[in-house]
């Protein structure tokens, strides 16, 4: 009885541990950017611009590009993580915030140039199949992510970003850019590093590595396959995908351990308690990026979870900003 009692204590421990630490970061209000600019005619296609705290007018000040978390889910939108962003400003540097659209896709209609089953269904019944064209699954969960939609937005949002930027903020430094990312949002800032790596059908294929700094991807969900088998996020990586039918080829077009070596200076932040995207996805990409011939930095901090690392008010938040300083500088 003891032995069946102490891992579910541990269990409970862990939710509850991890609701607290979900509380915190969400606990600050939001705020406002100082500027807003399109990059697309979509409501969700803009960037929050954040300019520094106390810049050097003889110095350009580096740009961090946030890519937002929240299972590529509708509900879970750029301001959440605005504390963040502001804190990053308070940091010295400027900060350009990325909206994309999420689930909850409107129509099935495929657009641009095919990829595989673009805008098809999953299998016809499965709760996953919402996410081509229906606003939910079955039990009334919002699908994660909209296929191609947000692929199509983050690709764009990079692109526009040097012209937007030098509007928006014309003290920040082009040369000088850091993506990072949580938790879907980290897959999103890997993804985008990798482009160049895409299949040369994808429509968002570069011929050359983006003019990045580097990645600092914050619990990032990295590796789909064995987010799935984690089920990380409720089978978030399948839904994004399309579901089961068009999961496995789509894979290539959008799991980052499958676009190796990418030549950009990448770090990944991991705590070592977090129960929402655990610390094997994070391993598993650096051990492919070891395999593929980079190096990738893996920090795993102890006695975190999920939310601390985009929580200012936790010292994991500081190791972020510090990563990024080390990319950046």
């Amino acid at each position: 009885m003891q032995d069946d009692a102490a891992p579910r204590d541990r269990d409970d421990a862990a939710i509850a541990r991890d609701a607290a630490e979900e509380a915190s970061a969400f606990s600050h209000p939001p705020v406002d950017p100082d500027v807003t600019l399109a990059y697309g005619d979509h409501p969700d296609q803009v960037i929050d611009f954040y300019a520094p705290c106390d810049p050097d007018p003889e110095v350009l000040t580096p740009l961090v590009v946030v890519l937002h978390g929240g299972a590529w889910r509708a509900p879970y939108d750029r301001r959440h993580i605005t504390p963040f962003a502001d804190f990053l400003t308070r940091r010295g540097f400027a900060v350009a915030n990325v909206e994309y659209r999420r689930g909850e896709a409107t129509s099935p209609a495929a657009k641009g140039p095919a990829i595989p089953a673009q805008g098809g269904p999953a299998e016809p019944g499965r709760d996953d199949a919402a996410s081509s064209g229906a606003g939910g699954t079955a039990s009334g969960t919002p699908v994660a992510g909209r296929w191609p939609d947000t692929f199509d937005d983050v690709a764009a949002a990079l692109d526009a970003l040097p012209a937007l930027v030098r509007t928006a903020l014309p003290q920040a430094d082009p040369l000088r850019i850091v993506v990072t990312g949580h938790s879907a949002g980290g897959h999103l800032a890997l993804w985008a590093a990798a482009r160049h790596l895409l299949p040369a059908d994808a429509p968002w294929h570069t011929d050359r590595p983006a003019p990045l700094r580097g990645v600092v991807a914050l619990a990032p969900i990295a590796d789909f396959e064995v987010a799935e088998k984690l089920d990380v996020c409720g089978g978030a990586s399948r839904q994004l995908l399309g579901g089961e039918a068009t999961f496995a080829e789509r894979l290539p077009y959008a799991d980052p351990v499958r676009l190796l070596p990418t030549g950009i200076a990448t770090t990944l932040v991991q705590g070592r308690t977090d129960i929402v995207v655990p610390q094997a996805v994070a391993e598993s990409y650096a051990d492919a990026a070891a395999k593929a011939g980079e190096v990738v930095g893996l920090t795993l901090l102890e006695d975190v979870g999920h939310f601390p690392l985009i929580d200012p008010a936790a010292d994991a938040c500081a190791v972020v900003a510090e990563e990024i300083a080390q990319l950046a500088w």
